[in-house]
């Protein structure tokens, strides 16, 4: 068979192939299964061929995939599509319409179509007039602009106008009113007025406190965007006004008010806490710690103190803390400190713990840094015991490490959250320079430290562990310490709600009292909770309120926790709110 017969009779094409099938089997009328054989094709193929053939002989059947596709008549679009298209047309149609008719900008456009549910980027506005030969508009001012944009304006802020009428409201901050019943038994008003803060007609200072507490037992930072958040009627009913007062209201209160108004609140609020009935601890041993604040402006009087959460020294305010160490809340602050003062700071809290209970602390816990050797001896004098870090020198470390291991002993610690309980300890007598007398010296081994550490203390007669354990205890409060001034964000000087930085301590003080009644008063495991843990669990729930003629009701939702706060009884706690006009407020839990 020659190459030309070949062609024809063993064709390679597949078009070809395809042909030459179909024409053995309807001109020749062989088998299938001979066809199959005769072509390389499954009995299969060969039947799917012959049946697409037979179903429409007429088409042009012998063309390629390619042909085939050019020839084919154009799919009629789907109906969503139709509907995608005809909404963008009204879209641009609605987006030229508002230019032309009201001159509105790519901003303005983009929200009046976001409000009426038809999405549309600037981007996509901008493309739309481009493509309609429209240009840009001229600048315009703030006047200018529509008043359709701008954000919804508040009413003034106004005790008098508090709305008591029968209704219902719902609030994102019902877990407030978990602190209202011990705000009105402490007689945060009167507190207030005895103190000499500073207030108005409109807005008294028992108000503007709470507008402040509240956002501070929020744990909402002032560096985010709080006030957005103004127009929550249930915050307002929690401050005892009809609207929340706007920032610069909040701002403009707490620079009015005196460095010695808050010292003598501090005073007030001690005495008016301890009449409750929960103990807060007897006050026998406080941690004692200094805490920088950042300060990010210009200003002559700041000085630079040294950041421990940044390890350097910038500009700052320094502040000092004291923290209950039994009741697990600061009892102290203080933020007219400067730094040739610091070391004298003290023997200021001591002076003013014994003008407000009688009596001087019984221990205080301090770093290395907190003092000198000379007010040490005061202390002494004054029969206050104390823990305190002494520095490490490089003699010091080597007369250490040449002592011989027997003179080492190793003891047991008794908190079973640490990993390193049996430390070894070399206790020592030692005398200081500017101290008079001996003092007892504790060195520490084995404690995950690569150097000893020294502890220096006048209590002879407690065991070692025991003080080693307390100190240990310290550097945990530490941690805890930084938790609370985070959560009660302290470090925002420069936000949202500028405040005084007397203000600010003071409220965080109060914040952290009734965060520790609240953990005291719940119990089951609680009362060392962290106030960020309790936010989370308790306090941290919206509320339907109902305003009756007779009483206040808060309903809080159905949360895992809340046979908790039954069992602390706070449903069937009913005290009359003064600043909400004498009506009980009862809790009532899902």
């Amino acid at each position: 068979m020659t190459d030309h017969a070949a062609f024809f009779l063993a064709p390679k094409n597949s078009v070809h192939r395809q042909y030459e099938a179909l024409r053995a089997r309807y001109v020749e009328e062989l088998p299938l299964a001979e066809v199959a054989a005769r072509f390389e094709y499954s009995y299969g193929t060969v039947r799917n061929l012959c049946a697409e053939f037979q179903s429409n002989p007429e088409q042009p059947f012998f063309l390629s995939a390619r042909q085939r596709r050019k020839k084919a008549e154009p799919k009629t679009p789907e109906p969503a599509a139709e509907a995608r298209a005809r909404a963008r047309q009204a879209r641009d149609q609605r987006i030229v319409a508002l230019r032309k008719q009201e001159n509105l900008s790519i901003t303005e456009i983009a929200a009046i179509l976001s409000q009426q549910g038809v999405p549309a980027s600037g981007v996509t506005v901008m493309r739309v007039l481009r493509a309609a030969g429209i240009g840009k508009l001229h600048r315009r001012g703030l006047q200018e602009r529509l008043d359709v944009l701008r954000p919804e304006q508040a009413p003034v802020a106004d005790c008098w106008q508090l709305d008591l009428s029968p209704r219902r409201l719902h609030t994102d901050f019902g877990g407030l009113f978990l602190f209202a019943h011990d705000l009105a038994r402490v007689h945060f008003d009167t507190l207030l007025e005895r103190s000499g803060m500073p207030g108005s007609s409109v807005i008294p200072a028992g108000c503007a406190v709470r507008a402040l507490l509240a956002l501070k037992l929020w744990g909402l930072r002032r560096s985010a965007p709080v006030m957005a958040e103004a127009l929550d009627p249930g915050l307002a009913l929690f401050a005892g006004l009809n609207v929340m007062p706007k920032r610069s209201t909040l701002t403009e209160y707490s620079c009015r008010v005196h460095p010695e108004h808050c010292r003598r609140l501090m005073e007030g609020w001690h005495e008016a806490t301890h009449g409750l009935g929960i103990p807060l601890g007897g006050g026998s041993s406080f941690d004692l710690d200094f805490h920088t604040i950042p300060y990010h402006g210009q200003d002559a009087l700041v000085e630079k103190h040294y950041i421990s959460k940044r390890s350097r020294s910038q500009m700052g305010i320094l502040s000092m803390v004291a923290r209950d160490a039994q009741a697990r809340h600061f009892v102290y602050v203080d933020a007219q400190i400067r730094k040739k003062k610091r070391n004298e700071q003290i023997l200021s809290f001591v002076d003013f713990w014994r003008a407000h209970t009688g009596a001087v602390p019984q221990e205080l816990v301090f770093d290395s840094t907190f003092t000198t050797y000379a007010n040490l001896v005061r202390l002494q004098e004054r029969g206050i015991a104390f823990l305190t870090l002494r520095r490490r020198s490089r003699k010091m470390l080597q007369e250490l490490a040449a002592k011989p291991k027997e003179q080492w002993r190793q003891i047991r610690l008794t908190n079973v959250g640490r990993t390193f309980r049996t430390p070894r300890v070399l206790e020592q007598k030692v005398r200081l320079r500017g101290y008079n007398g001996e003092l007892r010296q504790m060195a520490i081994k084995d404690l995950r430290h690569d150097k000893p550490t020294l502890l220096l203390t006048n209590q002879w007669t407690t065991p070692a562990a025991q003080l080693v354990d307390r100190y240990a205890r310290r550097m945990v409060i530490e941690n805890t310490r930084a938790d609370a001034i985070d959560f009660f964000h302290m470090d925002a000087l420069s936000s949202a709600v500028p405040m005084n930085i007397d203000v600010d301590l003071q409220l965080t003080l109060m914040a952290s009292t009734l965060y520790r009644l609240q953990a005291t008063r719940i119990g089951n495991g609680m009362e060392s909770a962290k106030p960020r843990t309790l936010f989370r669990k308790f306090v941290r729930a919206g509320a339907d309120i109902t305003i009756e003629a007779d009483r206040i009701i808060v309903q809080l939702p159905r949360r895992t926790n809340n046979p908790y706060l039954r069992a602390a009884g706070y449903h069937n706690a009913a005290e009359p709110i003064p600043w909400l006009g004498n009506l009980p407020l009862h809790i009532r839990l899902a």
